[in-house]
This record gives structure tokens, sequence and C-alpha cells, in this order.
């Protein structure tokens, strides 16, 4: 079969074609890095390369919202370091009270410490990060705790008070009113494992468990009491300023509850602080171990991706270098060719 020139023309021009846009993707991998720019590039590499796309996106998921938590999770132990120095001064407060023999004057001071105390206590069960309470569980817009306009101290009663005097069993009765829910936030730190990450105002200061304010109060009661070997902290300070300013040092049915009493109160409030920072501790290092597992992760994914995707620069300019070669090789072929005329013939 003869080929004539305009098949010859036709090849070459094929030719230079194919050079052309082999040396066009070389240098677009060579600018961009990546090889793997168009599924035609390397079909077989398109699954692995967008599962492991999938999976970087999904631990930078999870490495974020850790890290919104660990904020969190950092801003609650520092308000826990708080509650534990007040409820310290306070003991010492409680101890000098009962031991030293005071002046209703002096009483008085320690009250109105115990009230700022209380006050600063508070501050910190209301307190709130990126715009939100920490400890309102759900109800993040919600201010947790505010006071019961309700409360009357017993004893002494007001007669013109006609509601229910206080009463450790009820907390309708207490002094402050928790306006929070009983839903802690889970975190998922890695698939299909969650960690709780905060804790709820009725499980840190009113000693009331999640699971017994789920459950709800058991008929006729209204309110709930805290769970055995538990205290409302704020209840505690609140009878510790009126024992003070009663004078009331060890009788029960005075004003406040008396000191003494008190005194065993505090302990108990400040153990259930320490128990639950320690817990918030243990969580706090969980998710430390899980962000640095997920980074490893997230390291070996993307070493799979630039795997699959990423040009090697040393190779990738040897093979433009071959390809300009090659294209200035058929450019010269063809410029002889095109020289040939059927006066050549002649």
């Amino acid at each position: 079969m003869n080929v004539t020139a305009g098949t010859t023309y036709r090849m070459l021009e094929s030719n230079l074609e194919k050079i052309n846009t082999k040396l066009e993707d070389l240098r677009n991998q060579g600018a961009t890095g990546i090889k793997l720019n168009k599924p035609s590039d390397d079909p077989s590499a398109i699954r692995p390369v967008l599962t492991t796309r999938t999976q970087i996106t999904s631990t930078a998921r999870y490495l974020e919202t850790m890290g919104v938590s660990q904020d969190k999770m950092a801003a609650t132990d520092g308000q826990l370091e708080h509650v534990e120095n007040i409820m310290q001064r306070v003991q010492e407060i409680t101890v000098n009270s009962i031991n030293g023999a005071l002046s209703p004057s002096d009483m008085t001071v320690l009250a109105d410490e115990v009230r700022n105390l209380r006050q600063e206590l508070l501050d910190g069960a209301n307190g709130m990060v990126d715009g939100k309470y920490l400890f309102s569980g759900y109800k993040e817009n919600v201010k947790p705790f505010i006071p019961n306009p309700n409360y009357n101290p017993n004893p002494p009663t007001d007669p013109l008070n006609p509601n229910p005097p206080y009463n450790p069993a009820d907390s309708t009765t207490w002094p402050y009113i928790y306006q929070g829910d009983a839903n802690p936030t889970d975190l998922e730190i890695a698939p299909g494992e969650l960690l709780q990450t905060n804790l709820t105002g009725n499980d840190l200061f009113m000693g009331i468990s999640n699971s017994t304010m789920q459950a709800g109060p058991i008929p006729p009661a209204v309110g709930y009491p805290s769970d055995t070997g538990r205290i409302d902290i704020l209840s505690v300070l609140t009878r510790v300023e009126e024992a003070l300013r009663g004078g009331n040092i060890n009788n029960p049915a005075g004003a406040g509850g008396g000191l003494q009493q008190q005194m065993s109160n505090l302990n108990l409030a400040a153990d259930q602080s320490r128990r639950l920072r320690s817990q918030l501790g243990n969580k706090a290092s969980r998710i430390d171990t899980a962000i640095t597992h997920q980074t490893d992760v997230q390291i070996d994914l993307n070493q799979i991706l630039s795997r699959y995707q990423d040009a090697d620069a040393i190779q990738t300019f040897a093979d433009i270098s071959k390809q300009e070669t090659a294209l200035q090789a058929a450019l010269s072929i063809t410029s002889k060719v095109s020289k040939i005329s059927i006066l050549d013939y002649l």
C-alpha cells in the first residue's frame, strides 16, 4: 500500500499532538507537584485516593471537635480549681469560728466574706466559654443558676413567708435554682467511641447525678435530694453564712444548722468537687491520647495520598527534558518533510 503525502502529514500531526499533550501534562505536574490531576491520569488510583481523602476529612473533623472540647475542659478545670480554693477558705473560716472566741462583729465580718465567696462560686457555676454556659448541659444558652425567690431559711422562719422552709431533701427549697438540664455532652473521639467531656451543674454543684435527675422526682415529691454521700454546695455556703450571722456554733436547730454540722458538709462538698475534677482530668487525658492517635493517623493518610497523587519532582523534570528533546526532533523531521515537493521528482 502506497503512503501518500497526506497520510504522512496526518501521521506527523498526530505524533506532534501526542508529544505536545504529554509535555503539557508533565509541565502541569512539575508546576503543581501532583501527577493525578484527572481520572484518566491513573484510573486505578482514583478509588484509593478518594477513600483516603474522605478519611483525612473525617480525621480532621475529629481533631477539630476534640480541640474545642479540650478548650472547654481546660476552662472547666480552671473553674473547679477555683471552687476548691473557695471551699478551702470557707473551711478555714468555719474552723476558726468554731475554735475561737469571736465577737458578734467578728462573726459578721466572716459572714460577709463567706457571702462574697459564695458569689464567686456562683459566678464560676455560671461561667461561659465562647458565649455558652459551661454547666447547663444541653441548654448552653440558659443561665444555669439563679437565686430562689422562695428560699426560706429554717430556722429562723419568717412568719410572713408562706414558702416551705429549707429542706435538704427537696431541691425546690434550696437557695438557688438550677435551670439547665442533666444531659452532658458526649464527644466521639474515634469511630463508635463516645466520651463525656463536660459536667452538668446538677451533678457538680447540687450533688444530684444525671441519672437521678433524668428519672425525675418520685411522686409526690417535687424536688430532688442530693445523692447519698453528696450535697448541694451552694446550700452549704449559704447555711454557713447564716450560722455565722446567727452566732450558731453547735445547735442543729438554730440558724444555718450550726457551724459544726456545716463543717462536715463542707468536707463532703470538697470531696465531691475533687472527685469530679479527678474524673474530668482522666477524660481530658484520654482526649489528649486520642488527639495524638488521630494526628498520627492523619500523617499516615497523607503519606498514602502522596504516594498515589504526588509527582516525583526529579523524575518529572527529567521526563520534561526528554519530552522536549522528542518534540524538537519531531518538529525537525516535520519541517524537512514539509519541504518535499512534487518538483523534487521531475
